[in-house]
């Protein structure tokens, strides 16, 4: 209620259409920044899916008329939380994300409550080792899947590939993972013995860091296996998801399909899957 609603009458409804309130708002970076917002009662989803969200866009110069400004967002909180994260760039002259970063608590966003996805568990075959594959915002959905038990229950080991430009841009990932293996509420919903199935892998492609270089070019050349102990990848125990940029998702099925795996969907599970309703 605010201080224009009179306390005897119904309050307003939300002036946007499939309005929610966003919780809190994180800036990570001068590009990239995380927020929460309300879920919708009736909203069910599975962990790795996403949804379409935006803002009203400016007033048409002749007509006045206004028009929802909607992108595909992956929803990074897992599928039995309360409330709704999302990972976010920030791009000055972007038509959505120029006017999303400036949101605050208490604004509302649009958000359509029909999720949807390729990351998911069902799209995969069943094995031993399951890899996500990420860089910059394609992470949002591996931290809902790094949330979500089942992916502990399906697999023995994770693996976490996240790679950046900068060092600052993994800061989103690694305090995730940190305080997942930390916090006692997801000690207790998914279990220590679980959690330490994570193997983290952060790597930078421009600023100097402990480790850097390309994903692919890091399992092409047999370092990361090198890195984990791990015999390389094959069909008979590893599974992947992907999610980046368009060359990345390009460049990663490649890859993939060099060690012998096969790309899978919603529809007909396979060996690894990549999101493809956008860029990261």
């Amino acid at each position: 209620m605010t201080e224009q609603t009179p306390v005897n009458k119904t309050t307003a409804q939300p002036a946007l259409p499939d309005a929610q309130t966003v919780t809190s708002v994180k800036h990570w970076t001068d590009k990239l920044f995380s927020f929460r917002v309300a879920r919708p009662a009736s909203l069910r989803f599975r962990s790795g899916e996403f949804v379409m969200i935006g803002l009203m866009g400016d007033p048409h110069p002749e007509t006045g008329k206004q028009r929802p400004l909607l992108r595909a967002y992956s929803i990074a909180s897992p599928a039995w939380d309360d409330e709704l994260e999302f990972y976010s760039i920030k791009v000055q002259d972007g038509p959505l994300t120029s006017k999303l970063q400036h949101i605050q608590p208490g604004d509302q966003i649009i958000l359509r409550p029909k999720p949807v996805g390729t990351l998911v568990h069902d799209a995969l075959l069943p094995g031993k080792r399951l890899w996500f594959f990420a860089t910059g915002t394609g992470f949002a959905p591996f931290a809902s899947l790094l949330r979500e038990p089942e992916t502990y229950e399906k697999f023995d080991e994770v693996v976490m590939m996240h790679t950046c430009r900068d060092v600052a841009e993994l800061e989103y990932g690694r305090q995730l993972i940190e305080t997942l293996k930390s916090d006692e509420m997801m000690q207790e919903l998914i279990g220590a013995e679980n959690l330490a199935k994570i193997r983290y892998y952060p790597t930078t492609t421009r600023e100097e860091s402990p480790k850097m270089g390309r994903i692919t070019t890091l399992l092409q050349d047999g370092t990361v296996f090198a890195d984990l102990g791990i015999d390389g990848i094959n069909k008979d125990t590893d599974r992947g998801m992907v999610c980046g940029s368009l060359d990345f998702n390009k460049d990663m099925i490649a890859t993939l399909e060099g060690f012998g795996l096969q790309e899978g969907a919603n529809s007909d599970p396979k060996h690894f899957v990549v999101e493809k309703a956008f860029v990261g």
